[in-house]
């Protein structure tokens, strides 16, 4: 997820349990699909997210690197955006409309999955960052559910997640915004604890029925589709308003699906173990027209400076698309 809005990031979570936002502004950028996807035009936008590959940028800068490296769409800083005067929020829509860039989806700064008093805490401060979001004509924030639990069940975590999402979920709709609920698939993310919980694409639409807010969807990754072993067909069952926003990522070569280990990934199409052609073609067929961004939890990348890693990551994402046409 998103390191510079989160209270604990999943890259910080993955490194401490050893398991290691579409706005107003949306420019199109409609791209041919090639015939087995389809004769629909790519509506998606390769976007920027800097701290899912090891780049520390503020908001000014990550929408420079966006440009200067060719990506579509960048991440929103929700703290960042709500700080704003009305004048300087002028000034980075203008740059950012200069840019031809959109936004992409904000991270969601409320711990909901711990301790109460720190969830009452983020919800405190969220209608001030939702509506600075709303301000800057952003829609879309995201957010990742923890697949396992030591204490809970998996009935009192889906109804301790229902009714906690559901509280998040209704100052985001005051906002105009959708939110978004990422499924984490590795069976090797569940073993360390002792209740399995929400791993798959069947069961996040179980959960985001059950808030039952109407602004609930999901955020796609295909490395979690992949190592869910869900399907094709479960992504062409989905309409464009289900899905919030999509990572795109690639698997190490030579294991097995259950010996994924989630902060172990690849830039897209990097190994082709994942089908990113049927995976980016049916979001092609069912019209998704939000951001698509890499998120690879990748050491080699992480090293790279600021510059190398952007372009590493826009490259890997065009190639991605090639699969489908562009």
């Amino acid at each position: 997820m998103l390191i510079s809005s989160l209270p604990q990031s999943r890259r910080t979570f993955l490194r401490i349990s050893g398991a290691s936002a579409m706005a107003a502004l949306v420019i199109p950028r409609a791209v041919g699909a090639d015939a087995e996807s389809g004769s629909r035009a790519r509506r998606m936008t390769i976007s920027l997210a800097p701290g899912s590959i090891g780049v520390q940028a503020d908001q000014l800068q990550a929408i420079e690197l966006a440009h200067r490296h060719g990506f579509e769409s960048v991440e929103p800083y929700g703290g960042h955006l709500a700080k704003l005067s009305s004048a300087e929020l002028e000034s980075l829509l203008g740059n950012l409309k200069d840019k031809r860039l959109a936004w992409g989806a904000a991270g969601l700064p409320v711990d909901f999955r711990g301790a109460e008093d720190r969830f009452r805490s983020g919800l405190k401060e969220l209608p001030g960052i939702a509506a600075g979001l709303r301000r800057a004509g952003v829609d879309r924030v995201g957010t990742w559910l923890t697949p396992a639990h030591d204490e809970l069940t998996y009935l009192r975590n889906f109804h301790q997640h229902t009714e906690r999402l559901r509280e998040i979920a209704l100052v985001l709709k005051d906002h105009g915004a959708r939110l978004g609920l990422e499924y984490v698939g590795p069976a090797t993310s569940r073993l360390r604890r002792r209740y399995g919980f929400v791993h798959t694409l069947a069961e996040t639409l179980e959960l985001t029925a059950a808030i039952g807010t109407g602004n609930v969807g999901v955020v796609l990754d295909s490395w979690h589709w992949y190592t869910a072993r869900d399907t094709e067909a479960g992504l062409l069952a989905l309409r464009p308003a289900d899905i919030i926003s999509v990572d795109l990522n690639d698997a190490p070569s030579g294991l097995a699906i259950e010996q994924q280990i989630d902060n172990r990934r690849e830039l897209p199409a990097a190994t082709g173990v994942i089908d990113l052609k049927v995976f980016l073609g049916a979001l092609v067929r069912i019209g998704y027209d939000g951001p698509v961004r890499a998120e690879p939890f990748n050491q080699a990348l992480n090293d790279l400076d600021n510059e190398a890693a952007c372009a590493a990551t826009v490259t890997a994402m065009k190639q991605a698309f090639a699969l489908i046409g562009g």
